[in-house]
């Protein structure tokens, strides 16, 4: 199922059923995010979609294999409970075999390719940060590939976190991979308006997919401290300082403090998921995390179906504006 505008999935909070379901009632494809939410919490997530709209929609999983890290020294360092840090695979067996039950139009993995890649009756997506895993996916019967610049706001993408990394920027990336596979990709990462999906669909992709962009709409679980960062024109950086993993958000307190975080997915994310749900029911924003994309000052506060369709119309203009300047 490809649509040229496709909401990202986001987890721990801002996807929620009745933003897929509006995306995708407005003609773009939405997204249920099945990170760190149980089997039965995803049950009742595919069943509230599934009363709010007959579109099609995805559903996002966790696919990482990282080998457990003992993560005490650090506890003791941030002053927090180390009891709370332990390592989990997201319960990605079960997940993938409640998905294949009832499939939804794409399934979509990310943080690495499961071996062998699940095949649940429907469109399988993969996400990649480089060539060499855009090769390797494609090998492996991957439907079509989320192809991550190092623009996008969240985890990265990759399946190997390493410091040794040099990520790549959208357009770039998009070039390099489609020039070595070919497979459907959707290109992510730093668009935020229609004229960033125009420039991505020129540059050879069949969709574009935005998730900073959806963070302002009504139908996302985003908090209101949140909402009221992401207005500003403040830096976005990469840290591991909330989750062990490398993800790009707006700077702040905790991000500034930690900056020597361990390489530790999912530990970490367990170990500071305490202070950041009392960060988050306080709004205090030195201390939960503001995943964010580099654009994210340009996002709209509008419902998500009217965004959709504001994304459609500015990037009909922007493509029949290039071509004007090309015809010159």
């Amino acid at each position: 199922m490809m649509r040229a505008i496709v909401q990202a999935p986001m987890s721990g909070g801002p996807s929620t059923p009745a933003l897929a379901a509006a995306v995708s009632n407005a003609g773009g494809l939405g997204f249920l995010a099945a990170g760190y939410r149980t089997v039965a919490q995803l049950s009742a997530d595919l069943a509230e979609v599934r009363q709010l709209t007959s579109e099609p929609f995805g559903v996002n999983v966790f696919a990482h294999r990282s080998a457990p890290v003992d993560v005490a020294e650090t506890a003791a360092a941030w002053g927090l409970d180390p009891a709370a840090a332990h390592w989990s695979d997201d319960s990605f067996a079960d997940k993938v075999a409640l998905l294949a039950e009832d499939p939804p139009a794409v399934v979509s993995f990310t943080f690495g390719l499961p071996e062998p890649l699940p095949l649940v009756g429907t469109q399988t997506w993969v996400t990649v940060t480089g060539v060499a895993e855009a090769r390797a996916a494609g090998a492996a019967g991957a439907d079509a590939l989320v192809v991550q610049g190092y623009e996008a706001g969240g985890h990265r993408g990759a399946w190997v976190d390493s410091p040794q990394r040099e990520d790549v920027g959208t357009l770039a990336l998009l070039a390099l991979v489609r020039a070595a596979v070919d497979v459907p990709l959707v290109a992510t990462g730093g668009i935020a308006d229609g004229a960033g999906v125009a420039a991505v669909l020129a540059a050879g992709a069949s969709a574009a997919m935005l998730g900073t962009a959806f963070l302002l709409c009504p139908e996302a679980g985003t908090v209101a401290s949140y909402r009221s960062a992401l207005v500003t024109d403040r830096p976005t950086a990469l840290t591991r300082a909330f989750s062990g993993r490398l993800a790009r958000g707006i700077v702040n307190g905790w991000m500034t403090a930690h900056p020597d975080a361990p390489l530790a997915y999912p530990e970490v994310h367990y170990l500071t998921a305490p202070m950041r749900a009392e960060a988050r029911a306080t709004s205090d924003t030195d201390r939960f995390n503001l995943w964010a994309g580099q654009a994210h000052s340009l996002a709209r506060a509008l419902p998500a179906g009217e965004l959709v369709q504001l994304l459609t119309e500015e990037a009909r203009e922007a493509l029949e504006l290039a071509r004007h300047r090309i015809d010159r």
